[in-house]
């Protein structure tokens, strides 16, 4: 039988859906794409945005079309089932709370799921679902419920069964990351759990995925100096001013944001810090814009991911009043979109005759291969015959579009 798995959204899905494609591909299941007429298709979908919404949709009539039975997840379907059971084709619709029982759905097996990582060279290991904030525009909470934690000691058991099937990164990510551990008994924290991960395994690197400035204190900092520990941090801004701050009920000031930023990039140099913003949300005005645009200029951004204000049902953002036209969040978002550009352009060009440790995730043609460095660049080599998923140092020596271009020096 074959099976197509279509995801959307963030590191949590596709961390899910890994899972999911691992262990059905032990059941002997082919993971095929929809060109391939699968036999079945799993949609993971996200509703952050309307645009997810609409991209769910897509994905689902897409998976229709190519004559599967299709099975729907993820927190679109969590939100809004109504929209998706009157599609002809879908046949079931999984809570994200019984996502991973649809290998059991699907193979008639009732076996212990395993936690494969296949399908990726920096496979993501899901430590933590769900979140206790209340942002007003997010929607997220609503679908995913309260903050769960993993054990420590599951934490570390996957770790190892990573570290033991040859990978050499791993990427910790959650809907709430930096919240892991506060619902555990005894209570923990995300920095314990780093050490911990660090004493016991031996895997070369681990990535955090985003965190909260409000959960960076000098501890994780210090952490961040360590040189298994991946130098990159995501760090979600969402607004530059105060006034909208609040009103998205956000736990921290702008001059806090910067304040941290300008922290860990003084003690861990060449860390790159990207961040989240929303423009165009309810309120903001043009001093309110230029305030974001001001703060963000003035920072050690490397990237940017850049979200026009969208109005998610029940949440109250959506009610607000001074609602933003549509062409004022995109010209907010072209704005926003051209700094970006610069941010990434001055942060590679810093890169230049620096050592850079790369993973191998891309094999082209002549040898030439595109990878991931720990300060989350895209970096394209001559890799001499290195395999997907090897560790291998270079020397940055030129920009080529989005990518830097590196010398190889040695494998790992």
């Amino acid at each position: 039988m074959k099976v197509s798995i279509l995801t959307l959204g963030c590191r949590v899905n596709q961390s899910e859906s890994a899972i999911i494609e691992g262990n059905l591909s032990k059941l002997g299941w082919s993971i095929v794409g929809l060109s391939e007429h699968p036999d079945y298709c799993i949609v993971n979908t996200c509703t952050v945005t309307a645009k997810s919404d609409y991209q769910s949709r897509q994905l689902i009539r897409r998976a229709v079309r190519a004559g599967a039975k299709v099975i729907v997840t993820g927190c679109y379907a969590q939100l809004r089932p109504d929209d998706i059971t009157n599609i002809e084709g879908v046949i079931s619709i999984v809570n994200n709370n019984k996502k991973l029982s649809i290998i059991n759905m699907l193979s008639n097996n009732t076996a212990s799921i395993t936690f494969s990582y296949s399908c990726n060279s920096r496979p993501y290991l899901k430590i933590q679902n769900g979140c206790n904030f209340k942002c007003t525009y997010c929607a997220v909470p609503m679908a995913r419920g309260r903050s769960r934690s993993l054990e420590v000691s599951e934490v570390v058991r996957q770790a190892k069964e990573i570290e033991a099937t040859g990978y050499n990164e791993i990427v910790l990510t959650g809907i709430h990351l930096g919240s892991y551990g506060h619902d555990l008994k005894p209570k923990t924290k995300l920095s314990k759990l780093l050490k911990t991960l660090l004493k016991e395994t031996k895997i070369p690197r681990i990535r955090l995925s985003s965190i909260e400035i409000t959960e960076v204190d000098d501890e994780f900092i210090e952490l961040l100096r360590e040189q298994r520990i991946c130098k990159h941090i995501h760090l979600p801004l969402q607004s530059g001013d105060n006034t909208i701050l609040r009103l998205m009920n956000r736990m921290y000031t702008s001059e806090d944001y910067a304040s941290t930023a300008e922290d860990i990039i003084k003690k861990v140099p060449d860390i790159a810090i990207g961040t989240d913003v929303i423009v165009g949300f309810p309120g903001e005005g043009n001093i309110e814009f230029l305030n974001t645009k001001r703060l963000l200029n003035s920072l050690p951004i490397a990237y940017m991911h850049i979200f026009p204000f969208s109005p998610r049902p029940d949440t109250i953002a959506s009610k607000m009043s001074n609602q933003n036209t549509s062409a004022i969040r995109k010209e907010r978002f072209n704005e926003l979109k051209a700094l970006n550009v610069k941010k990434k352009m001055a942060y590679m060009l810093l890169q230049i005759n620096k050592t850079l440790d790369v993973i191998i995730e891309e094999q082209g043609i002549d040898n030439i291969s595109i990878g991931t460095s720990s300060n989350y660049l895209k970096v394209k080599i001559l890799s001499n015959g290195c395999p997907k998923g090897a560790l291998v140092r270079v020397r940055a020596s030129e920009i080529e579009g989005n990518l830097l271009k590196g010398d190889l020096i040695e494998k790992l």
